[in-house]
């Protein structure tokens, strides 16, 4: 636990997150957050990113493919 002040930034309040904090929680700068209120609590929870198929594909190269893997014989009803 870590105690912080609220402080001004610009027009509005601001807190300091740790470092340690940061890590811990998975929390990156300039990631999205989102910010509410739960029964006079401040509650900072991570926007999970939206993935988009195509997006993903074309990041794939020949330098990071992977070769096929092989998983051996059916062991049971598998769809070949």
């Amino acid at each position: 636990m870590a105690i912080q002040l609220v402080k001004k930034w610009g027009n509005s309040p601001a807190v300091r997150i740790p470092a340690a904090i940061m890590e811990s929680a998975h929390l990156s700068l300039n990631q999205s957050v989102q910010v509410r209120a739960d029964h006079g609590r401040v509650i900072i929870e991570p926007i999970a990113p939206d993935y988009d198929l195509e997006d993903l594909l074309a990041g794939i190269t020949p330098e990071n493919r992977h070769s096929e893997a092989d998983f051996g014989a059916p062991q049971g009803q598998e769809i070949l």
